[in-house]
């Protein structure tokens, strides 16, 4: 009976998105798991995104899929980003795992990051900046900058 249920869901979101999703997004829409975090208006967030500690999300944002949002430090991602598949924030490191470090991580509005990009623990992204995919960003990117790279480096 559980199998059928899910094939007629599977059924559903082909034909509706055109698109093979995990088993927790064929049960829980986007928008579901985005409000259930209390993410702002329009936010999309896959459910498979692993979501950890404080984590707010602003108006808008898309978040993709096997992304993590590690809050234990604190994170802020304000309004109209997108956080594309694969993209990690830490906002700790446990190097020395009797005194972890925390600091917080703070993407301010219309920030773009790259698939499968790494950003480290106190990290500011100012506004309306572009890291390019497979980028590890290990310094603060002011606004309207690009950024790619490991580590991330400028781009004109």
């Amino acid at each position: 009976m559980i199998k059928f249920y899910f094939s007629i869901l599977r059924f559903f979101k082909k034909k509706k998105y055109d698109r093979h999703v995990p088993l927790g997004d064929l049960i829980f829409d986007r928008s579901n798991t985005a409000n259930f975090y209390k993410f702002g208006e329009g936010t999309s967030c896959y459910n498979n995104v692993l979501i950890i500690g404080d984590v707010k999300v602003g108006k808008n944002c898309w978040i993709g899929p096997n992304v993590i949002l590690d809050g234990s430090g604190g994170l802020t991602i304000k309004d109209n980003c997108t956080i594309s598949a694969g993209v990690h924030i830490y906002t700790h490191n446990s190097l020395d795992r009797v005194n972890i470090k925390r600091k917080p991580v703070n993407i301010e509005d219309n920030v773009y990051v790259g698939p499968n990009s790494v950003i480290q623990m106190g990290i500011s992204v100012g506004q309306g900046a572009v890291i390019g995919a497979l980028s590890f960003v290990n310094k603060d990117i002011p606004e309207h900058e690009k950024h790619w790279g490991i580590p991330a480096r400028r781009q004109v």
